[in-house]
């Protein structure tokens, strides 16, 4: 199967109709405002409910886990919150995108990348979750629609290939564009505002945008709207541009981690050290005391009581407007 191209034209961002053609969407659900989990792992619709995703580590910077519900405090724009619903679920699905940096800087690391890559997604995917493949460079192209098919995913992420210009690009006829903000806001809003429950975007990028449609801060409202948690691998070879700023923005906005990777050996490293944070998150909901359905940003801050522990979490949210 092609991949299909992805691009921007006249400040609309969608999605080629084409994109039908892979499966049929699952219903929407209000991001970031969803019921807890319910007996059977099924997620209902609530509209006022805040779901976050929390991941903690001690002093040696390992992974903490048996923590509970009066380990953490809540706070939405200053204003403690009441936790109402706490959960340590280690199975619940995961619906992840995969994003592939393929403009020129990456040329030396593609193969590798390819394969390690391959390899997390056997590592961290289980029974009920899903994953896409998206490749970018002068356009942006979904290899691969959500599926949990780990044969056709290990066979998009191989079709990813360094692309000559197309003519379709933000930068058509430049060989260094790289359309990066444009993938995040697409893979966001395009397909991940449909999905319910655990959401995630790990990329392997340099973060060196060049010439995409939208700025870094679109980017990460789009994912911030849709309570996806973007995680960076950070690669990158001399002589082309390396952002580690715009990286840690991101990152820290929604929630992730932003890992620098030097090596092939670093690169399986920070691929099983994001595995072990997806599978090993706790949940939180709280009932925001601001009821008003007004769409606009909120601040969101977990602390923990211990004071040695550090936690991972979105920065805030977008409630739904009435």
């Amino acid at each position: 199967m092609q991949p299909m191209k992805i691009w921007l034209s006249s400040a609309v961002l969608a999605l080629t109709a084409a994109l039908t053609l892979y499966s049929a969407p699952r219903p929407a659900q209000d991001p970031g405002s969803q019921e807890p989990l319910a007996q059977g792992g099924v997620i209902r619709s609530q509209v006022s409910l805040v779901n976050i995703f929390a991941t903690v580590r001690g002093k040696n910077k390992n992974i903490v886990t048996g923590l509970k519900q009066e380990d953490f405090r809540a706070f939405e724009d200053g204003k403690e919150q009441k936790i109402a619903f706490f959960s340590r679920e280690v199975a619940l699905p995961i619906t992840l995108g995969l994003l592939i940096d393929t403009s020129g800087s990456e040329q030396n690391r593609l193969m590798a990348e390819q394969e390690a890559a391959g390899r997390f997604l056997n590592r961290v995917m289980r029974k009920g979750d899903l994953a896409m493949v998206f490749s970018f460079d002068t356009d942006v192209d979904m290899l691969s629609d959500f599926t949990d098919d780990r044969a056709q995913l290990e066979s998009a992420i191989h079709r990813a290939r360094v692309n000559a210009p197309t003519g379709l690009g933000p930068m058509s006829g430049d060989v260094r564009s790289t359309a990066f903000y444009d993938a995040v806001y697409l893979a966001s809003s395009e397909k991940l505002a449909g999905e319910a429950g655990r959401k995630a975007l790990v990329i392997i990028t340099d973060a060196d945008d060049q010439g995409s449609k939208v700025r870094l801060e679109e980017a990460i409202e789009a994912a911030q709207r849709t309570d996806t948690v973007v995680h960076i691998l950070l690669v990158h070879d001399p002589g082309y541009g390396f952002r580690p700023d715009v990286a840690h923005k991101l990152t820290e906005e929604t929630g992730g981690r932003s890992i620098e990777v030097s090596s092939e050996k670093h690169l399986e490293e920070a691929f099983d050290q994001i595995s072990e944070e997806l599978r090993t998150q706790y949940t939180l909901g709280y009932y925001p005391s601001n009821s008003s359905k007004d769409g606009k940003y909120r601040k969101v801050k977990v602390e923990m009581t211990d004071k040695s522990l550090k936690v991972l979490t979105r920065k805030g949210y977008y409630p739904p407007r009435n």
